[in-house]
């Protein structure tokens, strides 16, 4: 299923008890990655390329801000150890490149590639690739909104 949207927009898929916003990245660019090991990975990305901010609140505001900080001001990702104790309280992640795997069943820390981002149950399973005009889905979804980003 492929659905399109403008660089000037933000993709909402909505969940029982969750809600994951995508946006392009809309620039080539890079993207920083911070680790708990005192590493930094860059990851260069394409305009087409996606933005997926998962959130377990419904909080679109939450969404837009984490979507905006990564994508106009090019805030860096930090990677936190699946021991580190923030990671019970995270209520918004975010997962960047060119397909987006969400699943509701990984713990926190374990999944540094950034193609895997937490998500409610009724999300889980769904695959998210990017198409130039917008994205596509491994399945039919028809719980989803397009507004503007």
């Amino acid at each position: 299923m492929n659905i399109d949207f403008k660089n000037d927009e933000i993709l909402f898929l909505e969940g029982e008890t969750g809600m994951v916003g995508i946006v392009k990245v809309a620039y080539d660019k890079m993207l920083f990655i911070a680790t708990q090991d005192n590493e930094e990975i860059v990851q260069f990305l394409e305009s087409d390329d996606i933005i997926a901010v998962s959130n377990f609140k419904k909080d679109k505001r939450a969404i837009r801000s984490q979507a905006y900080l990564s994508r106009e001001e090019s805030s860096p990702l930090v990677i936190l150890n699946k021991d580190h104790p923030s990671t019970k309280r995270l209520e918004t992640v975010i997962s960047i490149g060119d397909e987006v795997n969400l699943n509701c069943n990984i713990i926190p820390g374990t999944h540094p590639e950034q193609n895997v981002l937490c998500s409610c149950d009724s999300l889980s399973g769904l695959k998210i690739i990017k198409t130039q005009r917008g994205i596509k889905l491994n399945k039919e979804f028809d719980n989803f909104t397009i507004e503007k980003f």
